[in-house]
C-alpha cells in the first residue's frame, strides 16, 4: 500500500476505533425556508491535567486559560463549520478551554439567532460567541476573482479580528471552514511567533509565487518593490495564528485595505482574499509544520478535482479549492480522502419548508456580538 493512502487510512480507522457515537437529533430552519437537521455531538470534557477556567459557570472570553478559535459561520459552509468544530474538540486534550469566536454574515439566510440556537443545541457545553459582520465593511473594496465563491464579504472576515474579537484576546487561531483537525489544537496554539511576526501559517516556499500575482503588478516597479526585501513564500490562510496585540499595534488591517484599494483600480491579482495578505505579510510568517495545513484537498479553483494527501504526517486536512467533501459525497461522487471527512459531520439532511425570518443587531464599527 502506498505511504499516502495508509496515512488516509490509518487516519479513518483512528477515529472509527475511538468514536463516541452522537445522539438527538435537532432541526434548524433558515430565513430562506431550508432546513438542516443536526445530530448532539458528544459532549467532550477535559482531563484532570487541564487548567482550571477562573469561572466555571461562566466562561468569559477574557480567561488567560482559553484556547481562542476564530471561524467564519454561514448557511453555505454550514455543515462544513459544524464538521471542523466537531474534530478540534474530538481530539483536543482540553475541549472546555477552548472558545469559538464566529464571524455571520448580516444578511445570511441563517439569522444569528438560528445560529446561536443551533451551535448550543448541538455543542451544549461549548464555549463560544457570535459576531455580526457588516458586509458593507468591506463590499466597496471587493473586487472580482476568477471563482465567484472567493468574492463573498465573509471571506474578508478574517482582516477585520483584531476590531471584532474583545480588546482582552490577544491571540487567536483562525481556521477555515473546510477542514477537520485530527490532532490537538493546543500543539498549534503554542506556536512561538518569534522576531515581532504577525502571524504563524505554513508555508509553500517551492510553489511558483510569482503566478499570484498579474504581469501588470510584476512589471510595474514601483509596487513590485514591496518584496524587494523579503524572500516571499505562499501560505494558506485558512490556517494561521495570529498575535492581534501585534495586529493591532500595527493596523494591518489598514495594510490590507490599501493593498485591496489599488487592486480596485489596478488589476494586480485575481484570487480574492488571499493576495493582500501576501502582499503584507509574505517573507515575514513564522513557519509552521506543514502537517497543520494538509490543503488543497478540494482541488483547483475551476474543476475541484481529486487530489491526494502530501507526503508526510498530518495534524490538519483542508479542502481549500472548488470542490467541498459534503458535496461530492452528497453528490455520490466523493474523491478518497472525503471519506476522511465525513465521520465529523453531523448533519443528517436538508430540506426546503419553512419560512421564517429574524432580525439583527445594530453594530459598533462594522461589528457587534450576538449571544442567547
Amino acid at each position: 500500500m502506498r505511504p499516502i493512502l495508509h496515512a488516509a487510512t490509518v487516519l479513518l480507522l483512528h477515529f472509527l476505533l475511538t468514536a463516541t457515537f452522537c445522539f438527538g437529533i435537532r432541526t434548524i430552519g433558515l430565513r430562506d425556508g431550508s432546513e438542516f437537521d443536526f445530530s448532539e455531538a458528544p459532549d467532550y470534557r477535559n482531563g484532570v491535567e487541564c487548567p482550571v477556567s477562573v469561572n466555571k459557570e461562566l466562561v468569559s472570553s477574557c480567561d488567560p486559560s482559553l484556547v481562542h478559535v476564530a471561524m467564519t459561520l454561514d448557511s453555505e459552509y454550514l455543515r462544513g463549520s459544524i464538521a471542523a468544530v466537531h474534530s478540534v474538540l474530538r481530539h483536543a486534550s482540553c475541549p472546555e478551554n477552548i472558545f469559538f469566536h464566529f464571524i455571520a454574515a448580516e444578511f445570511d439566510p441563517a439569522s444569528p439567532r438560528v445560529l446561536s440556537k443551533l451551535v448550543r443545541s448541538t455543542f451544549p457545553s461549548l464555549n463560544f460567541k457570535i459576531y455580526i459582520f457588516r458586509e458593507d465593511t468591506v463590499i466597496n473594496l471587493i473586487s472580482s476573482s476568477i471563482r465567484q465563491a472567493l468574492e463573498n464579504p465573509l471571506n474578508y472576515a478574517r482582516n477585520y479580528l483584531g476590531d471584532i474579537l474583545d480588546l482582552c484576546v490577544d491571540r487567536v487561531i483562525y481556521l477555515d471552514s473546510d477542514l477537520v483537525v485530527v490532532d490537538d489544537i493546543l500543539k498549534l496554539w503554542n506556536t512561538t511567533l518569534t522576531n515581532s511576526r504577525v502571524i504563524g501559517a505554513p508555508e509553500y516556499c517551492h510553489a511558483n509565487f510569482t503566478k499570484y500575482f498579474t504581469d501588470g503588478f510584476w512589471s510595474d516597479p514601483v509596487i513590485s518593490r514591496v518584496f524587494q526585501s523579503r524572500k516571499p513564500c505562499y501560505f494558506n490562510t485558512g490556517v494561521m495564528v495570529m498575535d492581534l496585540v501585534r495586529w493591532r499595534e500595527g493596523n494591518y488591517r489598514k495594510r490590507i485595505e490599501n493593498w485591496m484599494e489599488i487592486q480596485r483600480k489596478r488589476r494586480i491579482y485575481e484570487l480574492g482574499s488571499l493576495p493582500p495578505f501576501l502582499l503584507v505579510f509574505a517573507g515575514n510568517v513564522e513557519a509552521i509544520d506543514h502537517r497543520w495545513n494538509q490543503h488543497g484537498l478540494g482541488g483547483d479553483n475551476v474543476r475541484g478535482s481529486c487530489r491526494s494527501l502530501h507526503p508526510g504526517p498530518v495534524s490538519l486536512l483542508h479542502w481549500s479549492g472548488k470542490g467541498k467533501p459534503w458535496v461530492r459525497l452528497d453528490a455520490k461522487n466523493p474523491c478518497p480522502l472525503d471519506h476522511l471527512w465525513e465521520p465529523y459531520d453531523l448533519c443528517k439532511g436538508s430540506l426546503v419548508k419553512d419560512q421564517s425570518s429574524s432580525s439583527t443587531s445594530s453594530i459598533f464599527l462594522g461589528f457587534s456580538s450576538y449571544s442567547l
